[in-house]
């Protein structure tokens, strides 16, 4: 069976790519059956040209009928291999190819002009290829019939363009001088370049190295979702993705990051087949877990025998931006890695590069087809791994307005003010003793979900009051509730912390870790707490899960560094504001709602 490969062509608009394609099919019998002929007679019919780029359009035009042909992946055969062309016909459908994974190529074809030359988007895609860890380039000076087949036209090409690839640390393997509408040097050589005594685009095709299997690398596979299965008396709950990268099977232990929690593989699924024990990079899988633990989409897999990923809210990346308006310092963009989303702000433009011309410098934006060297920051920790690691999962998009606007490689995983307390969760969560009884399991026997209820605002007695008054409530309503004020556990579990720089920082430490242990129980848990920060609260989503927790300001309007779920004014009535947090939760499924 032959081997597969993926290729992607890049190319200014009208340098020929299309042709190039076109040809390419042809001139290797990949194309269905009697269709050259059919475009020819269409030409001649409608009394036009034939052109090779017509092959192309006319395939596009049997997919739109239904016809299994994929108009951005074009595929044809040699001797040697089965390829795949990914053909990027701009910059957004090119990142969002190769940057979110949908086609992942092994090497790349380059058209440039021979009549134009080397244009913006010529250097713009050699420095999009080189950004993204595609080593293996040829180059394809195109349209040679339109300079006379001209040695010199295509050797100072060669220099000019090659010199800019050498700028950029890229060097391609070839170039070749071609016409793909006379069909020069693409299946033949052929009489009207006799200077030229290399190999044609097939040969160069045929010498590219084929990828080293994924499967040899760490496990990696991003969680797309949890699925259980009640019918027939199925009980099943299955973590389902993509497998970036390595093996995993049945036995393996697995560590979930950001959250860090961990099982082993009990079975591992598949959708309407069986595939063992074993499953490996690039198979949609699924497998079941002995120990059923809370994890939700966005998670990343890895085994607990093998490298981790990193895990932060501040990364250095280099990112390529192509929105319609500026990436801008402190607004928010959602970042995407794997299946996880987060939403994040540029907090350092450390270097801007324009592709087409290297020129650098620092600015305050970052312009559309700029190159940045950027330190991006998170609003939750994210899990991925360093480009040069595991390319696949160092990989990411930014999305402005629900667009795909830029996307680029991580470099570099960064500390930030949560990085001693997330060190302390992981190794908790790694040797943290189960139950037999799940959080489902108490979730269902209780008809509660545990969650948190972080009361908080400036310094008043009503805060304990309101909380007091919730938890009664909840009581009375047969709710599993515990009220823990901050001064229970400072003079108790506390007591033995030292005044200082870091005792506040020591506090939260513990009060989370105290809030771990309760919501583990499946308690709904109300806490007071003074004046609650940002940091603050960053580092209690660190030791909690986020998902469990529901903050509340309870006080005059909260400034922009306390955030919050709730907000209730302090002249508010104690029993409306009871009603409001109980309305609340209620509406996120905490508590079961009658509405």
């Amino acid at each position: 069976m032959k081997e597969k490969m993926n290729i992607v062509i890049v190319g200014h608009v009208d340098h020929g790519k299309s042709t190039i394609i076109g040809r390419l099919l042809a001139d290797t019998g990949s194309l269905p059956e009697g269709k050259l002929e059919a475009v020819k007679e269409n030409c001649a019919r409608n009394s036009k040209p034939f052109e090779y780029a017509f092959l192309l359009d006319a395939l596009k035009e049997e997919q739109a009928q239904g016809i299994t042909i994929d108009a951005a992946r074009v595929f044809f055969h040699t001797e040697k291999r089965n390829y795949i062309i990914l053909d990027a016909p701009g910059h957004i459908e090119f990142l969002r190819n190769m940057i979110t994974g949908a086609a992942k190529a092994e090497a790349a074809l380059l058209v440039i002009d021979a009549h134009e030359g080397v244009q913006e988007n010529s250097r713009r895609h050699g420095y999009m290829l080189s950004m993204l860890g595609i080593n293996q380039i040829v180059v394809l000076i195109n349209k040679m019939d339109l300079v006379k087949y001209d040695q010199k036209s295509y050797e100072n090409l060669v220099k000019e363009y090659g010199d800019f690839l050498k700028s950029i640390n890229v060097e391609p393997q070839a170039f070749v001088p071609v016409s793909g509408m006379q069909g020069d040097n693409i299946f033949n050589q052929m009489e009207n370049m006799p200077w030229y005594t290399g190999t044609n685009v097939l040969g160069v095709l045929d010498d590219f190295t084929k990828k080293k299997p994924l499967n040899n690398q760490a496990f990696r596979m991003p969680v797309q979702g949890v699925y259980k299965f009640t019918g027939m008396g199925d009980s099943r709950r299955i973590v389902a993705g993509t497998i970036d990268s390595g093996t995993v099977n049945v036995g393996d232990e697995i560590i979930f990051y950001p959250s860090g929690k961990k099982s082993k593989v009990k079975t591992l699924e598949a959708f309407n087949e069986d595939i063992g024990d074993s499953a490996s990079a690039g198979m949609a899988a699924g497998f079941t877990l002995e120990e059923q633990i809370y994890i939700s989409r966005g998670e990343l897999a890895a085994k607990t025998s093998e490298s981790i990923p990193k895990v932060t809210t501040r990364a250095l990346v280099s990112l390529f931006w192509l929105g319609s308006k500026p990436m801008e310092k402190n607004k928010d963009y959602v970042m995407k890695i794997g299946s996880s989303r987060t939403t994040v702000v540029v907090e350092e433009i450390k270097a801007v590069i324009d592709a087409s011309t290297l020129a650098s410098g620092v600015k305050e934006n970052i312009e559309r087809h700029d190159v940045a060297e950027i330190i991006l920051k998170m609003k939750k920790p994210a899990a991925f791994d360093l480009v040069a690691e595991i390319a696949s999962t160092g990989r990411f998009v930014i999305v402005d307005n629900y667009e795909i606007s830029g996307g680029g490689i991580i470099r570099e995983s960064l500390p930030d003010k949560q990085t001693w307390a997330r060190d302390i969760v992981l190794q908790r969560n790694f040797e943290w003793e189960k139950s037999r009884i799940t959080c489902t399991q108490r979730a269902e026997k209780y008809n509660q979900k545990a969650a948190l209820l972080l009361i908080t605002g400036p310094e008043n007695p009503n805060k304990k009051v309101l909380a007091k008054a919730v938890e009664e409530k909840l009581f009375i309503d047969g709710k599993f509730v515990y009220y823990l004020g901050f001064e229970s556990l400072l003079f108790g579990l506390d007591a033995d912390v030292q005044n200082g720089e870091n005792a506040r920082r020591e506090h939260l430490r513990r009060l989370g870790e105290t809030a771990h242990i309760l919501l583990d129980s499946g308690l709904i848990l109300v806490i007071t707490v003074d004046q609650f920060n940002s940091d603050d609260l960053a580092l209690i989503n660190t030791m909690v899960n986020p998902d469990f927790i529901e903050t509340i300001w309870y006080g005059d309007d909260p400034t922009d560094d306390h955030p919050f779920d709730i907000h209730i004014a302090s002249e508010e009535e104690i029993e409306n504001s009871v009603y409001r947090i109980k309305e609340t939760i209620q509406r996120r499924g905490i508590i079961y709602s009658p509405w």
